[in-house]
């Protein structure tokens, strides 16, 4: 938790998110050590891609 913290400081909802997650997924890869050996839990928490983007809004007011 100290890394994700440190790469994403001002996520809290993301980092609440990976809490939870790790609270179920790390019991289990204690039972299987396997997928432990695959990084599994660093893969959740580090995305692939980012999308953004942004979508201007003009109400009938021109604002």
């Amino acid at each position: 938790m100290e890394l994700v913290q440190a790469h994403n400081p001002h996520e809290p909802e993301f980092l609440q998110a990976v809490q939870e997650v790790a609270e179920v997924i790390i019991p289990f890869l204690q039972e299987h050590p396997e997928y432990g050996r695959a990084n599994i839990l660093e893969r959740m928490v580090e995305p692939e891609r980012v999308i953004t983007f942004r979508v201007p809004w003009m109400d009938d007011a021109g604002v």
